[in-house]
This record gives C-alpha cells, structure tokens and sequence, in this order.
C-alpha cells in the first residue's frame, strides 16, 4: 500500500475513533501511517500519535513529522490577491 492510501485525517470526532483506524492500517500489513490535521485538530493528532505509541502498539515509531501552512483565499478573490486565510498543517508518520 502506499503512503497516501494509509493517511488518517484528523476532525473533531473523539480520539479513540482515530487511534483505532490507525491500529487498523498497522493491522492490515501497512509499514507506515500518516495522521494528518489542519488547524484547532492539530492537538488531536498529536494525542493520537501518542496514545497509538504509549497504550497500544509499543513497538511504533514516528518517523516524520511535517508541518506547513495552507492558505485559502475567498470565494470571489482574484488570482494574486491578498486577503487570505492562513490554517497551519501537521502530517505525523508512525513507522512499524
């Protein structure tokens, strides 16, 4: 499988619901598993990474974390303006 394939997207549903489907992911052959948040879901990811590591799978590892900004314009901007909205982006690998 690859990387894109194994990502789990972060929202506001309580922590558990993410872990498992990381647990998921590590328990159907993947190698690796990307945990991916914008924004106020930024804390959530981390607290996924670190309960996956800490209570139920040891033996993980993170093997990256990126962190970037994406930003979005309005609706009726035009190319090149300004005025946009600034969200920050986290994407933490856990290796097996």
């Amino acid at each position: 499988m690859t990387e894109a394939l194994n990502a789990v997207l972060i929202g506001k549903k309580p922590i558990m619901n993410y872990v498992l489907a990381v647990i998921t992911f590590f328990h159907g052959g993947a190698k690796d598993v990307s945990i991916k948040a914008r924004g106020r879901s930024i804390s959530r990811a981390i607290d996924v990474a670190e309960v996956v590591r800490h209570r139920f799978l040891p033996d993980a590892k993170i093997k990256a974390i990126k962190i970037g900004t994406d930003q979005f314009l309005p609706i009726d901007a035009e190319e090149g303006s300004q005025g946009g909205t600034n969200v920050s982006t986290i994407e933490i690998v856990l290796t097996r």
